[in-house]
């Protein structure tokens, strides 16, 4: 499981070095792509390919699940975790979720999240802010 908060720089060659407890999890091949809220996220090959049968198996004649997948698959790319441990951000991503030199890895289970580190401190202030509401609605799911 891909959990805990990172801050890395991305270089000037825009690659990253994954914390070596990430390297253990996600293997020698990730894929990178656009994510929710202004950040990037990075799968295990493993851990992609549920997701993408998951984005095929979505009916194409529904407008926002067309867009979903577009946004998700056709931002996507592969690329192979290097002998010290960092992947390639392309450009388009990097711009995409405004990374500069310091970034933040943060761990959500099955995916790590790659953020601009100022986006993510305003992110995570929010969150924390309304994590007792939040507490309370998995609470009445029957999640928490």
């Amino acid at each position: 499981m891909l959990i805990g908060e990172y801050q890395h720089t991305l270089d000037s060659k825009k690659r990253l070095s994954l914390p070596a407890k990430f390297r253990k999890e996600v293997g020698r091949k990730v894929v990178v792509t656009r994510g929710l809220d202004s950040c990037l996220f990075m799968f295990p090959q493993k851990s992609w390919e549920r997701i993408a049968q998951k984005l095929a198996e979505l009916p194409v004649g529904q407008a926002d699940t067309r867009g979903l997948s577009r946004f998700i698959l056709a931002g996507a790319v592969e690329t192979e975790v290097d002998s010290a441990g960092r992947i390639l951000i392309p450009e388009y991503l990097k711009d995409f979720a405004d990374l500069k030199s310091r970034v933040v890895l943060a761990g959500v289970s099955d995916r790590v999240e790659i953020w601009n580190d100022k986006t993510w401190e305003e992110y995570k202030r929010r969150i924390e802010r309304g994590a007792d509401q939040m507490a309370q609605t998995l609470g009445d799911l029957g999640i928490l």
